[in-house]
């Protein structure tokens, strides 16, 4: 029998995503395979710009926030084909046809829409599924936003890189509340500084990374401080240490999965540990199987398969995991 843990990544189970079964001894195969781009880096739907985060959904579709390219682009697994243009795609600017630097997204099973951080438009918008790329509208206005999640009643968790705070927006609604940070930049626990990536754990918990801090922090409900739960001492290469942190995951038992990206790999970091442990990449910057450049964006497939974006090698690897039977 395969032994397994349950893993949350940024949605739970009321949506029907990502209610991933991993052990809390699994382990990835090394050698990732290419999923997505590796074809140049112009603007074909086989090709990738400076992609940044993504979500993969139940069915296996990775949805990247290709943002080169001003779009975003829909990947089926097993199609390493092409991809699907499923938002903008008409350029860079501020039509409800475009996007402009797109960073994150994530997809509301609920309604079927994909929610989407437009940071050059300094807004969040929506994208209905049913009705093709012209279907942009605006959730949230005058947000500079980086990072994105979405909880089990369908509130989105945004991250804001000019006020460096992360309020909480519940659906329909312009008005914030504060989750995490809000007290200007800095180092202190009711602080953040340059806050990149959300994640929400199944008991509500905010976690944050923070690219200029090093480190990821967690907000438990109601607080107003936050606890550094991996990094913060600095960067640095060794497994204490965090350099720039993006993209992140939680799972049931608080371990967090995070993109170390200027240490080009992924890092595993059990709750309450000193050190993180290297789960794909780690093998200097590159572009052979075993390595990464620059990850930005993971997320997993409901196996435990992980997928992780990369903005220097303008592709999105796969790292199979190991089944234990």
């Amino acid at each position: 029998m395969e032994s397994y843990g349950y893993l949350f990544a940024n949605i739970t189970s009321e949506f029907l995503l990502l209610l991933v079964l991993i052990s809390p001894t699994a382990r990835w195969i090394q050698d990732g395979i290419t999923i997505a781009g590796y074809h140049g880096i112009e603007e074909e739907l086989n090709q990738l710009l400076q992609p940044e985060g993504l979500f993969v959904d139940d069915d296996g579709t990775a949805f990247i926030a290709d943002s080169g390219n001003h779009r975003i682009v829909a990947w089926k697994e097993g199609d390493n084909v092409t991809g699907r243009l499923v938002a903008g795609g008409n350029g860079e600017g501020p039509r409800m046809d475009q996007l402009s630097r797109p960073t994150d997204v994530v997809l509301d099973k609920k309604d079927n829409s994909l929610i989407i951080c437009d940071p050059g438009n300094r807004r969040v918008v929506r994208w209905s599924q049913q009705c093709g790329t012209t279907c942009g509208e605006i959730v949230l206005d005058n947000i500079k936003c980086c990072g994105l999640a979405i909880d089990d009643k369908g509130n989105i968790y945004v991250t804001d890189t000019e006020y460096h705070l992360v309020k909480r927006y519940e659906k329909g609604n312009k008005i914030g509340q504060l989750v995490a940070g809000g007290n200007g930049d800095g180092l202190d626990l009711n602080q953040l500084n340059s806050p990149n990536r959300v994640c929400v754990g199944k008991d509500g918990a905010v976690y944050v990374s923070e690219y200029d801090n090093h480190r990821v922090t967690k907000w438990l409900r109601g607080t107003n401080v936050g606890i550094v739960v991996a990094g913060g001492r600095e960067d640095g290469v060794d497994l204490e240490h965090l350099s720039c942190p993006q993209g992140i995951a939680v799972d049931d038992k608080n371990t967090l999965y995070i993109a170390d990206m200027a240490n080009h790999r992924v890092i595993k970091w059990l709750s309450g540990a000193r050190k993180g442990e290297i789960i794909a990449g780690g093998n200097g910057e590159g572009g052979n199987a075993n390595q990464l450049t620059c990850p930005l964006g993971l997320s997993f497939n409901r196996h435990g398969d992980l997928y992780v974006s990369e903005w220097e090698n303008n592709r999105v690897q796969l790292f199979y995991i190991h089944k234990i039977k």
